[in-house]
């Protein structure tokens, strides 16, 4: 792939968008709707987020949960709508024959006597992509499916419950409706893609989106600056947040180096929101502050998203939503601790600021005061190890 920079001014917009495609981001699941847009965003509770839809694989952790159903999956977007989720977040790639599909990692892996093949998922065609892991077909075996973990190691890709790779249109017309789309773009760190490529993958992307999505409410993020201006520059349809991780680890891109460096972009290319590792944010809680200036949205992701105590914790500084793993625990805790004010409470505190008030009602958790808050907010940073 050829090194060369993205001039997003260059970058042509999408003729048709469909007349019934959401203007906002909102969902049956909600209370009211969303209002999105450069001015502000608001967003009207606290937002859950199932990672990779009923949270990802970790195929050595010693916890049954993080195996318990194939990642970015049909039957694992499905068992996140089980529950009070808002949405489920996955990963999209464009095959060689421009055919938008689920996958998370950048290269896919399979065995074959004894000998482990390793192929790039964007240079596969859909029939390729979809002869590995279980098929759809009664009778036809697919390819073994392998994964190579963070530390190098190879390891089968056995869940308790498995299910087909599948594509962005199947998603759209199997799972279900009133569940949310947050499409990450995804693309690999170590190539600079060319700006013409760029628009190739997402008109493709967004071919099926349009087609496809009717009501369903969409999120679009990436954690490639260039990527996320230009979908932004393609249409202004859906919300386009900047993926980053906040200074937890750095990158030859500047712009992917801190949450200051994310508001900066998200302005200048009209982005509408952050989502960031919470680690970022609890140890750089002074940028909620000019996040919230900037009218921007924000979310996290990350393992500590899997802690209620955390989540409840980032309610409380008026983050806006959390993606997590661990779907049904999470759900269940931020209905639990968190609870919408109804008339007859009369008297609760108001916890969030701005354009994006809400009245909630902590149900079984005591509300920190602002001076206790203050000084939480000092010390998480030092309880966060770099």
């Amino acid at each position: 792939m050829a090194l060369k920079a993205v001039h997003v001014s260059d970058v042509p917009n999408l003729d048709q968008v469909p007349e019934n495609a959401s203007l906002a981001l909102y969902s049956t699941r909600f209370s009211k709707g969303v209002e999105m847009g450069r001015v502000a965003s608001r967003i009207p509770k606290f937002l859950v987020i199932g990672h990779r839809g009923n949270g990802m694989n970790a195929l050595q952790s010693s916890d049954r949960r993080m195996r318990a159903i194939k990642e970015n999956s049909i039957a694992s977007f499905n068992s996140a709508a089980n529950f009070p989720i808002d949405f489920v977040e996955f990963d999209v790639q464009v095959t060689k024959d421009d055919c938008p599909v689920i996958f998370h990692d950048n290269f896919i892996l399979s065995e074959e006597n004894g000998t482990v093949f390793e192929r790039r998922v964007t240079e596969l065609c859909l029939s390729e992509f979809l002869c590995y892991g279980p098929q759809r077909e009664a009778g036809k075996e697919g390819k073994t499916l392998l994964r190579k973990t963070k530390d190098g190691k190879i390891v089968r890709w056995d869940v308790e419950n498995d299910d087909s790779l599948c594509t962005l249109q199947e998603a759209f017309e199997q799972v279900e409706p009133s569940l949310g789309f947050n499409i990450e773009l995804k693309f690999d760190d170590c190539i600079v893609y060319e700006q013409d490529y760029l628009i190739n993958v997402f008109q493709a992307i967004l071919q099926v989106v349009f087609n496809y999505a009717k009501d369903r409410p969409i999120i679009f993020s990436s954690f490639q600056p260039d990527a996320a201006l230009v979908v932004k520059k393609l249409q202004s349809t859906y919300p386009v947040f900047f993926l980053t991780n906040g200074g937890t680890e750095l990158y030859y891109d500047v712009r992917r180096n801190s949450l200051e460096e994310a508001i900066k972009l998200c302005l200048e290319g009209g982005l509408q929101g952050i989502v960031s590792e919470v680690k970022g944010v609890f140890r750089n809680p002074g940028a909620l502050t000019k996040i919230k200036e900037a009218k921007l949205s924000l979310l996290t992701y990350g393992k500590l998203n899997n802690v209620a105590e955390a989540v409840y914790m980032q309610h409380l500084m008026g983050i806006e939503g959390v993606i997590v793993d661990l779907v049904q625990e999470i759900t269940e805790a931020v209905s639990d601790m968190i609870k919408p004010t109804t008339a007859e409470d009369g008297g609760d505190k108001n916890l969030l600021e701005g354009d994006g008030k809400m009245q909630m009602r902590v149900k079984s958790k005591p509300e920190f005061s602002q001076r206790e808050l203050s000084f939480l907010l000092k010390l998480i940073p030092e309880l966060i190890q770099l």
